[in-house]
C-alpha cells in the first residue's frame, strides 16, 4: 500500500548477514486444518522448506540501502525447488489480479481483504513502520480519517518469484488544517508473498520524491512538510489532470483535452495580449456571450513562427464543445482545442518575473534531462492569481514542459 505516500506507514527492515541454514520440515501427509484461501489449489504448506526459527521471513531478509528497497521473506536467498512447489502454478498471477481488484477499496467503506495478509506483516514507508496486521489496518484507518486519501493504482507486476510490485499515486487532502493543503505521493510498493501461507508478509513503500527511503527518513519528513506550503488557489475551474509521478522538483501530469482562446504575447513571462484574449470571454464575440473565467492563464513558447514567439491563453470551461463556441470579434484571437498531453510542472510562489521564470525553466530542464525524460522543446507558464489582489508570497505559479514518449516504469 502506501502510507503517507501510498498505502501508508510501514515496518523497518533489518539487514541479514551470513548464510541462513535451512532445515527440512517435511512430514508425511497433509497438514491438519489446511488454510482456507480465496484461490484454489493452495493448502497449508507443511511440505515446504522452513527457516530454522519461529516465523518465515523474519530472519531471511536483505536490505538494499540508498533507495531503501528492502526485500523481505527470503528475497536474496536462492529459491529452492521445494519452495517452488509451495505455491500452485499461476498463483502469483492470481495474486496480481487480486491486488488490482482489492486495492481500489483501500480507503473506502469496504476496505482491503485482511484475510490475505499474515498477522506478522512487515510494513514500512519512509516515515512509518509496523510489524503486525493490526498496526497496518490502524494506519490505513488513520490516513482515511485525517487525509481523505484518493488512491490510484497504475500497475501491478511480478518482480521476483514471491514478489509483486505495484505503482500508484496517492492524493491526500489535509482537511483539518485551515488552508487544506493537498499532499501528493507517487511511488512503488514491494509486496512479498509468504510461500508457506500464500499471504502477503511484507509491504515496503518507496517514494519517487526522495532518495533515502529507509525508515526513519528525515528527507521523507521534509518532503511532507514542504507540501504543506500555502498557495492561494482561486475558486475557479481548472484543466483536469492526474499526477503520474512526483519527483523532488517536479510533477509529471497527464492533462485531459481542453479548449483555449489565445493570441500573441511578448514572451513566456509577458502579459501583452491578455486584455485582447480576455475580451473574448467578456463578450467580444459574435454572440456577445459572456463566458466564465477559469484559471490559470497560460503563456507558452511556440515552435511555430510568430512575431512574438509566444502565445497567451485563457482556458475555456469544460462544458463547452469547440463547435458550440462563438467566433471571436478580434481577428488575432484564435479558439483551439489542446489535445491530451503529458507535462512536467515545477511550482513556485512570488511574482513570476522574466528572471524568476527563466531560472525555474532551467531548473526544470536540468531535472528532466537528469531523469532521462524527452522534452518537446515547448515550455509554458501557468499563473493562477490576480496579481493586483494577491500577495506575492501566496501566489501560485508553475513552469511546464511538454514531454514526449513518457512511460511509467
Amino acid at each position: 500500500m502506501s502510507a503517507m505516500a501510498a498505502h501508508s506507514l510501514s515496518r523497518t527492515l533489518g539487514s541479514c548477514s551470513g548464510v541462513i541454514a535451512l532445515k527440512s520440515d517435511v512430514k508425511g501427509g497433509e497438514s491438519a486444518g489446511a488454510l482456507r484461501l480465496p484461490f484454489k489449489g493452495l493448502k497449508a504448506a507443511g511440505s515446504v522448506e522452513r527457516v530454522a526459527r519461529g516465523e518465515f521471513g523474519r530472519v531471511l531478509r536483505t536490505r538494499e540501502r540508498g533507495r531503501g528497497s528492502g526485500v523481505v521473506c527470503g528475497a536474496g536467498v536462492p529459491t529452492l525447488e521445494k519452495e517452488r512447489k509451495g505455491l500452485p502454478e499461476g498463483y502469483m498471477e492470481q495474486m496480481q489480479e487480486f491486488l488490482r481488484k482489492d486495492l481500489v477499496h483501500l480507503f473506502d467503506e469496504q476496505g482491503i481483504d485482511k484475510t490475505m495478509y499474515d498477522e506478522k506483516v512487515e510494513f514500512r514507508d519512509p516515515i512509518t513502520n509496523y510489524d503486525t496486521l493490526d498496526g497496518y489496518l490502524f494506519n490505513i484507518g488513520m490516513l482515511r480519517a485525517l487525509f481523505q486519501p484518493i488512491f490510484e493504482l497504475h500497475s501491478v507486476k511480478q518482480t521476483a518469484p514471491y514478489e509483486l510490485t505495484t505503482r500508484w499515486t496517492m492524493t491526500m487532502n489535509f482537511w483539518i488544517v485551515l488552508w487544506k493543503p493537498q499532499l501528493i505521493f507517487t511511488g512503488v510498493s514491494i509486496m512479498r508473498v509468504n510461500p508457506e501461507t500464500g499471504k502477503f508478509c511484507a509491504h515496503i513503500d518507496l517514494w519517487d520524491s526522495i532518495q533515502n527511503n529507509d525508515y526513519f527518513s528525515v528527507e521523507g519528513a521534509k518532503d511532507v512538510i514542504r507540501q504543506m506550503q500555502y498557495f492561494k488557489q482561486p475558486d475557479l475551474e481548472t484543466p483536469k489532470y492526474r499526477v503520474l509521478k512526483r519527483r523532488a522538483d517536479y510533477q509529471v501530469r497527464e492533462y485531459e483535452p481542453f479548449i483555449v482562446a489565445e493570441t500573441d504575447c511578448d514572451g513566456m513571462a509577458g502579459s501583452k495580449g491578455f486584455n485582447t484574449v480576455a475580451g473574448y470571454i467578456f463578450g467580444k464575440n459574435e454572440k456577445g456571450q459572456k463566458i466564465k473565467m477559469t484559471t490559470p492563464v497560460y503563456t507558452e513558447t511556440s515552435s511555430e513562427p510568430s512575431s512574438s514567439g509566444a502565445k497567451i491563453q485563457i482556458v475555456l470551461p469544460a462544458s463547452f464543445k469547440l463547435s458550440e463556441l462563438p467566433a471571436p470579434e478580434a481577428e488575432n484571437v484564435n479558439i483551439q482545442q489542446v489535445d491530451k498531453r503529458i507535462a512536467a510542472a515545477i511550482r513556485f510562489n512570488g511574482k513570476p518575473t522574466p528572471e524568476v521564470v527563466e531560472e525555474k525553466r532551467k531548473i526544470l530542464e536540468q531535472a528532466l534531462k537528469k531523469d532521462g525524460l524527452k522534452m518537446k522543446g515547448t515550455f509554458g507558464l501557468a499563473r493562477y492569481n490576480d496579481p493586483g489582489r494577491t500577495w506575492p508570497v501566496f501566489m501560485k505559479n508553475e513552469v511546464l514542459a511538454w514531454l514526449e514518449d513518457f512511460q511509467l516504469d
